[in-house]
Formats: C-alpha cells, structure tokens, sequence
C-alpha cells in the first residue's frame, strides 16, 4: 500500500471505524485512542498491505484494539456501564434509540460487535469473521443468540416504557 493509497483508506473509512468502535465502547475519548491506535498500526504494516484489503484489515486491527482496551479496562467500564444503566431506569426513558442502546448493552463484547458490524456496519458473515476470528458458521450461531437475546429484552413492555 502506497503513502497515497494509505491516505485514501484513511479518508474512505474512518468515521466507519470510529462509529463500529464508540458503539461498543461507549466513550468517545477511548474510541477516539482505539481508532488513533489502529490507524497507526495500519501505517506500521503499510508496505505489506494490499489497498484492496485495506478495510478489512482495518477493522480486524480496530476490533482486537478494541478487545484490548476492554480487557485493560474491564473492571472501569463494568462501573460505569452498570451506573448507566441505573440512570437508564431511573429515568424511564422511551426514546426508542435509547432503549436500543440498553438493549446492546445486555449483550456480551462478543454479540454485541458482531451485531454492530453485521447489522451496523453491513459485513457478510465470511468477513465478520476474518475481522474476529470466528468462522462464518459460529458468527452465523452468535448472531442468531445475540438477537434472540435482543428480542427478548425489546418484547417485554416494562424494558420499552
């Protein structure tokens, strides 16, 4: 990958990058060091790259920094993801982006990113999983547990109101 083919992936897909990234972190300044960091590692292997390959292994670098920031974090994010979640139901809220969200967020990292990117981000299975590191048949078996999980949460009345 040229410096110019670089620049390109850049422009092309960094704000994809960073919507797949702040969905699943919830905070924009660590998306924004996630994303930061992917990129630079993306510049790093620039002259083994082929362009054409580029997207794809911009989110499969995006996704296991993401991975990595959650592990380094998990006990801080836990917190303030449950204090979220109190405020959520302290205040009742039935805006329908908001209880979607609440809904994402039952999810564990795992469903939760591949829904993000299937249903989010538009991937195929065969490309969910060389981002993930599933094969196409178990992203296929998380992603129908991920939205049975979904629909049983956004069905019950007391979640919606």
């Amino acid at each position: 990958m040229t410096d110019k083919e670089y620049n390109e992936c850049v422009t092309m897909y960094a704000d994809n990058v960073y919507r797949f990234i702040v969905k699943n972190l919830k905070h924009a300044a660590n998306a924004e060091d996630v994303v930061q960091s992917a990129f630079q590692a993306l510049w790093e292997q620039r002259s083994e790259v082929q362009a054409e390959k580029s997207k794809s292994l911009l989110f499969t670098i995006a996704y296991r920094k993401m991975i990595d920031h959650i592990r380094k974090h998990k006990r801080m994010i836990y917190e303030e993801s449950m204090g979220a979640y109190d405020r959520y139901t302290e205040e009742g809220s039935r805006n329908l982006k908001e209880v979607l969200n609440r809904a994402l967020e039952r999810l564990d990292d795992t469903k939760r990113s591949l829904v993000l990117l299937k249903d989010y981000e538009g991937y195929s299975y065969e490309e969910i999983g060389g981002i993930t590191g599933l094969s196409a048949s178990q992203v296929r078996v998380y992603l129908h547990r991920a939205r049975l999980q979904l629909k049983a949460y956004l069905v019950k009345i007391e979640n919606v109101l």
